[in-house]
């Protein structure tokens, strides 16, 4: 499998690019529009072929490239139930598998950070890889306080779920803004400091207390987003 991390220096958003080596198809997770060009750079000088663009959820803080890419490379767009885009392709539940030969990725509903937020694993690598969208972050969790997010939920879709993996998983977050680029379930239980609480009432207490501020391009990017990237 080829396995590419990129960043985008301006919302701090990590793009991830997989692709599979027999047949030469490749899946991008969370593209930014105002990298698609680099994308297909790599992408051609990787001799690969985008099959799939999909979003772990609806963003507020960067506008998709799912639609760009679409444009330019004829990838199908998939987006997880219950999305609200215009122009997806396909769409996904809870245990759906997204695949491109060998390549294969088990969608994981984790509402919480907003009501249509999914996360990825890979179980043909050892360890197992872990795309967590804005859900679980390195040493974090996504904000609950808009797009129907909940707490609660939130909780739930961590404990319940991303924190039983085996320790070993890797964990490859849609955000890090302080240079990290990956984490492993054994790492986020010790040291991350939102998940060092005695149950759900006490998460929600945590993130209701967080005050924190507007997402900055949120207004142009959340229209935009729910026509997979083109303006409204």
């Amino acid at each position: 499998m080829i396995f590419r991390q990129i960043f985008e220096s301006e919302t701090h958003t990590y793009s991830y690019l997989l692709g599979d080596e027999a047949t030469g198809g490749a899946i991008l997770i969370d593209p930014v529009k105002s990298m698609v060009d680099q994308y297909i750079q790599l992408l051609n000088e990787l001799d690969l072929a985008l099959k799939i663009s999909v979003d772990t959820h609806l963003h507020a803080d960067h506008i998709t490239g799912s639609g760009l890419l679409k444009k330019n490379t004829g990838c199908a767009i998939y987006q997880g139930e219950p999305s609200r885009s215009k122009g997806v392709s396909h769409t996904f539940e809870d245990g759906d598998t997204l695949s491109i030969g060998e390549v294969e990725l088990k969608a994981i509903y984790t509402p919480g950070h907003t009501d249509d937020s999914y996360c990825f694993l890979v179980e043909q690598t050892r360890p197992y890889l872990l795309f967590t969208g804005d859900t679980l972050l390195i040493r974090g969790t996504g904000r609950t306080d808009f797009q129907n997010g909940s707490s609660r939920q939130q909780y739930e879709s961590l404990f319940l779920k991303l924190l039983a993996m085996p320790e070993s998983t890797k964990v490859f977050p849609g955000h890090d803004y302080h240079g990290m680029t990956m984490s492993t379930i054994k790492e986020e239980k010790q040291f991350n400091p939102r998940l060092q609480i005695k149950g759900c009432k006490e998460y929600e207490v945590l993130m209701s207390s967080l005050n924190l501020s507007r997402p900055r391009f949120m207004d142009e990017a959340i229209p935009a987003n729910l026509n997979c990237g083109s303006e409204p």
